[in-house]
């Protein structure tokens, strides 16, 4: 494929550059303005466009505030100016804009706390005719590589980059060498560049900007970026309401040759970058997909070292400071989390690769900001939203990881002692009470960090490793100390749920930690190979590695889009759900009759009952939809081409049935546990709400228009080795009719069952949808409907229940009615 170049790159030179441009290109500049009077957010001016510069005297005065940095900033009196050298103009410079302050009440879902991010994108200065600088905006989705050939000539032609700002020169520097601009009046307006985009605008409800309330609160150098303080003040969209934020503007120079990118391999889950390559195939257009990851190198003098399988420290280390918001209880934790990953970064060749700190002191480092794009951090928020995320700023030209501000907000430790709780109550005495001990609590914390962190190193979710894990093994507290209940921390298989009390698992085999998967994909994608020259060079040497590595199923990747894998999904542990499923069972089945007392505290109602109680029966509702996803599954196991066997292979069909017995047995027959009245007469929840939530999520998922789709799909291409349609309706209907065959009376559960089983197949029967697009399925749906008929008739002769027969009569009149007016 050879080195690529941007393609852009040539287009924001400066004018002198123009002629350099390769024959055939075209460039347009743009007519001179000569309004006087120009709109603040789209044309800033220092001076009347039409004006020739004047003297660097006349802005550079004695009273001028000056610093120095990458751009030089002058402040005279409440003009802002940046003088910016001629070698800065085509250079790449990214802009960060962050929330420095939120503001009260404008806080919809999780945004709007101090520490998130509202833009960033790419932009150069250049200059043009009339003693102009303009601003353009840089996208890197379309590529071409030999600069010389005619493919790159006709991608810059049909590309030009956005001008989005102009400034007139007010003054040239010393020697020529630089300009100066007048940027006041473009920091003080509203721009998409230096402030809010519009899609977090929208979220945010972020209406037109008050002028008279907005200023500049401040502009710092330094020798790689600026930093940007505003106050900005705006109309809510949603309330008509003012409310006030402070803005932190990062404007970061990129380096002048881009990391070396890494290709994508679809085996190994990490997030990418990607652009459209124009000449990396000839016949056609190629999609290119190259990793995030930070830039990790030997330092010169450890090269050899470093060859020789030594570890060394790389050149700049991942560094990340806790925010001083965070309770001080939490910050060891939280360090742990960061630095549990050394040892992955160890398997690529370095050590001492990533750091937490606590971040300095404001007084004693007054020039240090949280929101310097310099620094990464764990960033604490004060917010009700339950939830941590882990979101990153890249390079776009090579996905270089710049920096990460993982939010972490103060309302998770609520969902932590839920999931604790239910999940691990019965292994763990810590776990039965409101409020867990700080190092229980720490530990949880620790594990949440080392994930988020995870996601910062450039790495999604595998929701495929626990997988791999068989699920008796979940249960041995000697493997589970060594190895993990699962082998990434990057899946969602947050606490080992089978674990029995008598087997006597400790914390190591509760809780997820890093395990072999991410080690692997740490040195995958962050080995350092001086041997390669290219990115493309080191394809055939990853993809090797690859292929010889992935024989261990623990080091198999699952994305968590492949939704029609049981084997990837969200919450689940071990490689048999249905096993799984059962051995959670019996852990709920111990909490239900123990949570009033692990939830009191004195003179306190019924709330926390409630909450938990809630969290259990939806921790039920995981285990029977990880069980339906093996109906009509298909196993996707990533490979390349030189990896033998299908990428696609259908669940076996006796797993698919012991699914559906599974489901037969927890929810088709009424999960009684679930209903104890003590619990239920003090949080004043409804039994019949209760199992039919459950019961209708199964009907609705196995009888779903996708779900039929995958068994009519999976019989077409699988033949006899699938799911049988017919056979998967006479599965469902056995575990429907019990009564029918034992002519026990029919409980109010099972007839509200019963009563949405029959609903659903007569949607099936006379939908013309099904007709259309599922042909098999009418047909089949109807002949079972005349079934059913006959059971429940043979049925009625022999039940006493008066209830039980006026439900069926119910329902055979309603099947007859049904299909009589569909063939009408």
């Amino acid at each position: 494929m050879g080195i690529r170049f941007c393609l852009f790159l040539i287009l924001c030179a400066t004018v002198h550059a123009y002629a350099q441009l390769p024959v055939g290109t075209t460039t347009i500049v743009p007519p001179q303005d000569t309004t006087k009077k120009e709109s603040p957010v789209s044309v800033p001016a220092a001076n009347d466009q039409s004006s020739s510069p004047r003297s660097y005297g006349n802005i550079v005065k004695a009273n001028t505030e000056t610093r120095k940095g990458i751009f030089t900033i002058h402040k005279t009196d409440n003009n802002y100016y940046f003088e910016i050298p001629d070698s800065l103009l085509g250079r790449d410079l990214l802009i960060v804009c962050r929330i420095a302050q939120g503001a009260a009440g404008i806080r919809p879902e999780y945004t709007g706390y101090a520490g998130d991010q509202v833009n960033n994108t790419v932009i150069r200065f250049e200059k043009g005719p009339s003693h102009k600088l303009f601003l353009r905006r840089i996208t890197f989705e379309e590529n071409a590589g030999d600069t010389t050939d005619a493919m790159y000539n006709a991608v810059v032609r049909s590309n030009l980059q956005p001008l989005v700002a102009a400034f007139g020169i007010g003054a040239y520097g010393p020697g020529n060498r630089s300009s100066v601009i007048d940027v006041t009046d473009y920091i003080n307006g509203d721009n998409d560049i230096f402030f809010f985009n519009s899609a977090t605008k929208k979220t945010m409800r972020v209406g037109s900007l008050q002028s008279n309330t907005s200023y500049i609160k401040d502009v710092n150098a330094f020798p790689l970026n600026l930093e940007i303080r505003t106050i900005k003040t705006y109309v809510n969209n949603a309330t008509d309401n003012n409310f006030t934020l402070e803005l932190n503007t990062s404007v970061v120079l990129l380096p002048r040759k881009p990391m070396r990118k890494r290709f994508s391999d679809r085996r190994i889950g990490y997030f990418s970058e990607r652009y459209t390559d124009y000449d990396a195939n000839p016949q056609g257009v190629k999609v290119v997909n190259y990793i995030k990851r930070w830039r990790l190198e030997p330092k010169p003098e450890d090269v050899q070292k470093y060859m020789d399988g030594q570890l060394v420290e790389p050149q700049k280390p991942i560094i990340y400071y806790i925010d001083p918001a965070t309770p001080k209880v939490w910050v060891p934790y939280l360090i742990k989390g960061v630095n549990d990953w050394r040892p992955a970064f160890e398997k690529a060749g370095f050590k001492n690769a990533i750091i937490a700190l606590e971040a300095p002191n404001a007084k004693d480092n007054p020039n240090w900001s949280l929101e310097d794009s310099r620094h990464s951090a764990i960033v604490y928020k004060p917010s009700s939203f339950a939830n941590a995320a882990g979101p990153i700023i890249t390079d776009p030209r090579s996905g270089e990881i710049l920096e990460s501000h993982i939010n972490w907000y103060h309302n998770l430790m609520s969902i932590l002692q839920e999931w604790y709780m239910i999940q691990c109550g019965p292994n763990d005495p810590r776990a039965q009470k409101m409020k867990f001990d700080d190092d229980l609590m720490g530990q949880l914390i620790r594990s949440v960090a080392s994930h988020e962190v995870g996601h910062s190193l450039g790495l999604t979710h595998n929701f495929g490793a626990s997988a791999s894990v068989p699920v008796e093994k979940l249960r041995d507290r000697e493997w589970l100390a060594a190895n993990g209940h699962t082998p990434s921390i990057m899946d969602y298989a947050r606490f080992n749920y089978v674990a029995q009390p008598q087997d006597s698992v400790g914390e190591r085999g509760l809780i997820s930690r890093i395990g072999v998967y991410d080690l692997w994909a740490i040195e995958w994608g962050y080995r350092w190979f001086p041997q390669a020259k290219t990115a493309d060079e080191e394809l055939p040497i990853l993809n090797s590695w690859a292929n010889e590595r992935l024989r261990n199923d623990k080091l198999r990747f699952g994305s968590e889009f492949a939704t029609g894998d049981p084997r990837s999904q969200t919450e689940d542990v071990g490689d048999n759900a249905m096993k799984a499923g059962e051995y959670g069972i019996r852990n709920l089945q111990r909490v239900v009759p123990n949570l009033i007392q692990w939830t009191y505290q004195p003179h306190e109602g019924y709330r926390s009952l409630q909450r938990m109680y809630t969290a259990l029966t939806n921790q039920f509702d995981y285990y029977l939809g990880h069980a339906m996803t093996y109906i009509g599954g298909e196993y996707e196991t990533l490979k390349s081409m030189d990896q033998p066997g299908p990428v696609y292979e259908t669940v076996p069909v006796e797993m698919q049935r012991d699914a559906m017995d599974f489901l037969a047995r927890q929810v088709f027959k009424t999960p009684t546990w679930l209903l104890d009245t003590a619990i239920l007469t003090r949080t004043g929840q409804s039994p019949t709400t209760i199992v039919s939530r459950s019961q209708d999520m199964v009907l609705s998922g196995l009888l779903s228009s996708s779900n039929l789709s995958k068994i009519v799909t999976s019989q077409a291409t699988y033949g006899p080795r699938a799911y049988q349609l017919i056979d998967f309706l006479d599965d469902l209907d056995e575990g429907m009719w019990t009564e029918l065959t034992t002519f026990e009376s029919i409980s109010l559960y099972r007839r509200n069952l019963q009563r949405s089983y029959i609903d659903r197949l007569l949607e099936l029967a006379t939908s013309t949808r099904s007709d259309r697009e599922y042909r098999d399925v009418a047909p089949i749906i109807i002949i079972k409907l005349g079934e059913i008929q006959q059971h429940i008739k043979k049925g009625m002769l022999k039940i006493k229940d008066v209830m039980s027969i006026y439900h069926l009569r119910y329902i055979d009149n309603k099947i007859t009615v049904a299909l009589a007016d569909k063939h009408r």
